[in-house]
């Protein structure tokens, strides 16, 4: 396993941010990973997420915001943010060009990261990972933010709890019913953090990230496919599923 944590170069005006590698020995593939809007890279779901990933094989490059790295309590202005993933995903392309490379974030991290990709063509990109994607603010339904995803011309997976208060599920499932590179996760009884009584989510979310690689040859997928899971967490009376919805 490597571990290498440094300064990521943003540009001269915006100027650098913390980073961290993780790449585990064999990897299969690398994934720039974005924070959300109320914490940092270094947040423990982020950084167990990482871990959990690396264990299944697949590297990581976290990194923090500018807002985060200087502990501003607003986010980035898109542009900002923008720039940042790109300058995160030249980066990792540049450090490790014969991994297959993934763009990930959670919640704001995936969605400026998908308006990032739905205005610049990064061919080096092959599929963008939403770990919670922020359809709405709490309590005001509706899909105004997936506009720019129809840009998106890589594959997209959507990985969504049933009691997500930001993305509510009938909703988030038009979204990506609407998508023909949209792949939707059901993840039962999650909120927008993941939580669901006791249970540990993450290495779920690893397991379905992999599944989604490489089950579903997302480098090879057709235009046109879906695919919907529900998946259950294991526990009293609860068994782990995957069933699909719609087409195939």
């Amino acid at each position: 396993m490597i571990i290498e944590s440094f300064n990521l170069k943003i540009s001269p005006t915006i100027g650098q941010v913390s980073a961290e590698y993780r790449v585990p020995a064999a990897s299969k593939c690398l994934m720039t990973l974005a924070h959300g809007a109320g914490a940092g890279m270094n947040h423990p779901f982020m950084a167990t997420l990482a871990s959990s990933l690396a264990e299944l094989g697949v590297a990581t490059l976290r990194f923090n915001f500018p807002f985060t790295e200087h502990k501003k309590g607003r986010p980035d202005s898109p542009a900002v943010a923008h720039e940042t993933i790109a300058a995160a995903i030249s980066h990792a392309h540049k450090k490790y060009p014969s991994l297959p490379l993934f763009a990930a974030g959670k919640s704001f991290g995936g969605r400026m990261t998908s308006q990032y990709l739905s205005v610049t063509s990064r061919p080096e990109v092959k599929g963008i990972v939403f770990y919670g994607f922020p359809l709405h603010a709490a309590g005001k339904p509706s899909i105004e933010r997936a506009e720019h995803l129809h840009a998106v011309n890589v594959n997209m997976l959507f990985l969504q709890g049933t009691k997500d208060d930001l993305a509510a599920w009938d909703l988030i499932e038009s979204v990506c019913s609407s998508l023909p590179r949209a792949s939707l996760v059901r993840i039962e009884g999650a909120n927008h953090m993941f939580k669901a009584g006791k249970q540990d989510l993450l290495p779920l979310l690893a397991r379905a990230t992999l599944d989604w690689i490489e089950s579903r040859q997302i480098f090879k997928l057709k235009k046109g496919n879906k695919n919907v899971r529900n998946m259950e967490q294991k526990g009293t009376g609860k068994k782990k599923a995957a069933k699909k919805e719609g087409k195939a």
